[in-house]
């Protein structure tokens, strides 16, 4: 269980320098996101207000000031017959994981994507052992796995398959 006093809120500009810091560092570092290079400040704040013009949640998990991490809906697929289903995305400050925040995140997402008219949840996760507790937190939040791509990415000198999981809100 996360500690009492982390709060989880919607992303303001405030927050969007520690979204860099989190973000930078596994794209730089991981195969957890195929992203290769980080986002900047201009540009997670486009996205946060695209997010917002599309009603899609952006939310940070806060303790004492720190961003502990951010999880946000965006786009499937940008045609429109998908416009009630979104992917997920959910990224934790390096040292924060096994504490119970990226389930308070998750949890809070689906809830918020559900509120917004949403329907379906899409998560795509990176085929990789670094990636068995994202795959976890999405089956103990209701997921299930319907699919996999295999060798769709590479990075850092590895080809890189995905598992697509799936839920449903609101039924």
């Amino acid at each position: 269980m996360p500690d009492a006093a982390l709060m989880i809120r919607p992303a303001e500009l405030r927050d969007l320098s520690q979204v860099v810091m989190i973000q930078t560092h596994y794209a730089h570092h991981t195969v957890i996101t195929f992203s290769e290079e980080p986002m900047s400040v201009a540009e997670w704040a486009a996205a946060l207000e695209e997010k917002r013009q599309a009603a899609h949640p952006f939310l940070v998990a806060v303790q004492a000031g720190v961003v502990l991490g951010f999880a946000y809906a965006g786009h499937w697929r940008k045609k429109s017959a998908y416009r009630h289903t979104v992917e997920d995305t959910v990224y934790l400050r390096p040292g924060s994981q096994g504490r119970g925040i990226g389930h308070a995140l998750l949890g809070e997402l689906l809830d918020r994507c559900e509120q917004a008219g949403h329907r379906e949840v899409i998560a795509v996760i990176s085929e990789d052992e670094s990636t068995r507790a994202s795959y976890s937190l999405h089956l103990k939040l209701g997921f299930t796995e319907v699919g996999r791509l295999a060798d769709v990415g590479v990075k850092r000198g590895h080809t890189l398959s995905t598992i697509l999981m799936q839920r449903s809100l609101g039924r």
